[in-house]
């Protein structure tokens, strides 16, 4: 007979899933004084990180301030951004970008002639020499950056700072099945523990015993046909705090990037905010613009308004996509400032100096997430969500252009501490049992798998997408149903596989987006209902709880 449990299962202080910069962050912040395990679905750079092209917001400039950053990131969040929260995150952004410079992340620096102002990727940089661009929503270039490619310069330089700190263990292929909670003596707030991870090498489900877990898996945009996001992008961290009993908040608020590449060889290319930031102008088909119709701010609006501009405008004529111009800048300057994205629109045929871009928007980022504090904690004891997993009131209705990174760094920061702080008061908990494969089989017809998640991915984009109506959610939240049961018979019934895992939570997520789409019964920033298409006067977050929530109040105080 099998043992109820192995004779030596796995431990660390802080076991970290997901490998981008918010959890790199963390452990390299908490590795000194603890034992960090850092463990990614796939490769360690497949995630959103390693891929973001535009920058890091932070004030650096004397013309900008503090106040002028968090007044526009209140202004992009249409009355659902925490100000406290934003003013945290804000105030403490010179701090994350001067921590980066010294890990030595090879920002952009500007190099002055008689009349212009140009870069150069240099690494060390002093702050005052960093080179600023200006994006959406931003009233003044605060958006620091390594030319077009700013979060392979964080990741490469993150991950080589956590492979040469001996603290850190960094895992590749695990999939987190789930996290395993215990009940504290007389049915107190239960406690995360560890969780049980497939090694897909192996396939083997194995037993990781954890005294603190962090969440910072991204987000869920893969949920859309088309998106930005790498293909991990799944809701994984989200579904599991709720099926750990975690609420979750703003899911209805997914971000679509106006200006993804459109192309039939092209997946999944984003075509960075900014080069309208640097001049770029949108137009139709026949050359006109069409921006200064839908916000006096033009190109530089907010991305919501941007990617309905687009939406509509290519429903209205019937096109396949827009254009993205920025051929009246010279070549050097296109091809110095946005080098990666020249090389690559190249591959396709199109000369950004000479050729317009044709671009769609696409899912992006997921503003709703996992509720949390101003240090990342959740409503389970022990169990942290930072970065684009968790909601902590910084993005409201919708994220300003580069916020979101800094976001990992600032609240990675936080949670690091905050865990430090109760490491020496907290034990490991009792052993855990073993994953048991004795009642299930092989998977014996993963094209099910396949069509639900295809079937997911289509009627989400066609129902759920960026304009939205009753009728199409309400037709959503009955497919959504279906599938997710089907999805938990096949979890039930077959070994665990990552194509599996991935489609019940993507499942779960969807349907979590979708209830929070229905409950809100106005238009609000990224959320844009015809059926209720005016804002109430009175913003309120959509809140969720799930059957075996506790009763928790974490500090959020929502």
């Amino acid at each position: 007979m099998k043992p109820p449990f192995e004779a030596k299962q796995k431990e660390t202080d802080i076991l970290i899933i997901g490998s981008g910069a918010a959890g790199l962050t963390l452990a390299l912040r908490s590795a000194d004084s603890a034992k960090v395990t850092v463990i990614s679905k796939g490769d360690l750079r497949e995630g959103a990180t390693f891929y973001a092209q535009g920058g890091i917001a932070a004030v650096l400039d004397e013309a900008d301030s503090i106040e002028s950053h968090v007044e526009d990131t209140l202004t992009a969040g249409v009355g659902l951004c925490r100000r406290e929260i934003v003013e945290q995150v804000v105030s403490r952004s010179a701090e994350a970008v001067g921590w980066l410079v010294k890990l030595g992340v090879p920002f952009t620096t500007r190099t002055k002639s008689s009349d212009k102002t140009s870069s150069e990727t240099v690494p060390n940089a002093e702050l005052s020499s960093l080179h600023l661009t200006q994006e959406g929503g931003h009233s003044h270039r605060r958006i620091i950056h390594a030319t077009d490619a700013t979060g392979k310069a964080v990741f490469e330089t993150l991950k080589k700072s956590a492979q040469n700190h001996p603290n850190i263990t960094l895992l590749e292929s695990r999939t987190v099945v789930d996290l395993v909670t215990q009940t504290g003596e007389h049915g107190s707030r239960p406690a995360c523990t560890g969780a049980y991870l497939l090694n897909q090498d192996l396939s083997k489900v194995e037993v990781i015993r954890s005294k603190f877990v962090v969440l910072a898996t991204g987000g869920a945009s893969k949920a859309y046909l088309y998106t930005t996001n790498p293909d991990g992008a799944s809701g994984d961290g989200i579904a599991m705090a709720w099926r750990a009993g975690c609420r979750v908040a703003n899911m209805e608020f997914n971000q679509f990037h106006p200006t993804c590449l459109y192309h039939p060889h092209a997946k999944s290319f984003l075509i960075t905010e900014a080069l309208r930031g640097e001049g770029a102008t949108l137009e139709l088909p026949d050359g006109s613009r069409f921006m200064q119709s839908f916000d006096s701010r033009q190109e530089l609006a907010p991305r919501d308004i941007v990617a309905r501009a687009i939406d509509y405008e290519m429903k209205r004529l019937g096109c396949d996509c827009v254009y993205l111009n920025i051929t009246h800048k010279s070549s050097k300057f296109t091809i110095e400032h946005f080098p990666n994205i020249y090389r690559r629109c190249l591959e396709y045929g199109i000369d950004i100096t000479k050729d317009r871009i044709p671009v769609v928007p696409a899912a992006h980022y997921t503003c709703g997430g996992v509720v949390v504090n101003a240090q990342g904690e959740t409503d389970i004891a022990n169990l942290y969500a930072i970065g684009e997993t968790s909601f902590s009131g910084l993005h409201g209705a919708n994220r300003m252009a580069s916020n979101s990174l800094l976001e990992c760094f600032v609240v990675a920061f936080g949670a690091a501490k905050s865990i430090c702080d109760e490491l020496p008061r907290t034990k490991f908990t009792e052993k855990i049992a073993d994953w048991d494969e004795s009642r299930v089989t092989e998977s014996d017809d993963e094209v099910l798998v396949s069509h639900n998640w295809d079937e997911i991915r289509r009627f989400m984009w066609d129902f759920v997408g960026i304009v939205r109506n009753n009728k199409r959610l309400n037709r959503a939240k009955r497919r959504i149903k279906i599938l997710r049961e089907e999805a938990r018979d096949y979890y039930i019934t077959h070994k665990v596989t990552n194509d599996n895992l991935e489609l019940r939570n993507l499942a779960l997520v969807s349907e979590l987006i979708i209830t929070c789409a229905i409950q809100r019964k106005e238009s609000r920033g990224l959320h844009f209902n015809i059926d209720f298409p005016e804002t109430l006067n009175e913003g309120k977050d959509t809140i969720l709880y799930p059957d075996n929530y506790h009763g928790i109040t974490n500090r959020t105080n929502l």
